[in-house]
């Protein structure tokens, strides 16, 4: 009678040892709060648009011996910089100060010797929104010859991004429908509707530029805005019809 026992015990085991094998896995592909899939499959889609507007970083980094010498002539040059930008067409709430310092400058003849006071550097830099993509090159051209010596950091943006990702969303769903098709009809099976949609992926690109020392006496700025490629991607879990 023991031996039988113990031969009923493990029996019951292996069962329970084989079920876990078999289920827990099953429960790991799915999520628990979506609904059972039969046919899962990722979309993906894309629009491709040209930028609305474009921002850039301008300014102006003086020396002079003194602070109020170094804030002075930055401020001089920093006027004839917004003047220019406004006679282009930018609107004074499209120019906004975005950095503004006034540091001692120090030199070190040797590196073991003691530092003595230089002058003092004044920056002033200011992030401008142009919305018309067209005039950049020419306000760039215009922003050198008023004396700005910190120009780019150039992005092209969008207005309203939203609205052309909303074309890639549905486009992200029409390519799962597709695929979903396929592999149901090569499976010989019937596609039944949509139990579940996931977003995976969905952003607009942004083109950007390092921000860079400018020069006088160059000729105007070569600049193209291009085209922006905005994407989306989806998982949708279909079932299949009976």
């Amino acid at each position: 009678m023991r031996a039988l026992h113990r031969r009923e015990i493990f029996a019951v085991l292996t069962v329970i040892a084989a079920w876990s094998v078999v289920v827990v896995p099953a429960r790991a592909q799915v999520p628990q709060s979506l609904p059972q899939a039969r046919i899962v499959v990722t979309g993906e889609g894309s629009v491709t648009v040209p930028p609305d507007y474009a921002q850039i970083r301008a300014g102006v980094t003086t020396r002079g011996k003194s602070a109020k010498e170094a804030l002075d002539a930055n401020s001089k040059l920093m006027t004839a910089v917004t003047a220019v930008l406004q006679n282009a067409g930018v609107e004074q709430k499209d120019i906004q100060t975005s950095r503004f310092s006034i540091e001692p400058v120090y030199t070190q003849q040797q590196s073991n010797s003691v530092r003595t006071l230089a002058g003092f550097e004044a920056v002033n830099q200011a992030v401008v929104t142009v919305r018309q993509i067209a005039k950049l090159g020419d306000i760039l051209d215009k922003l050198v010859s008023a004396g700005a010596t910190d120009i780019g950091g150039i992005e092209f943006l969008h207005a309203d991004p939203a609205k052309a990702l909303d074309q890639a969303r549905a486009a992200a769903v029409a390519d799962a429908r597709r695929k979903a098709e396929l592999y149901a009809q090569t499976s010989g099976l019937s596609l039944g509707g949509v139990l579940w949609i996931t977003e995976d992926q969905a952003y607009a690109a942004v083109m950007k530029g390092g921000l860079m020392r400018a020069a006088a006496g160059g000729m105007a700025a070569p600049i193209a805005a291009g085209e922006d490629t905005l994407r989306a991607s989806v998982t949708v879990g279909f079932d299949v019809a009976h």
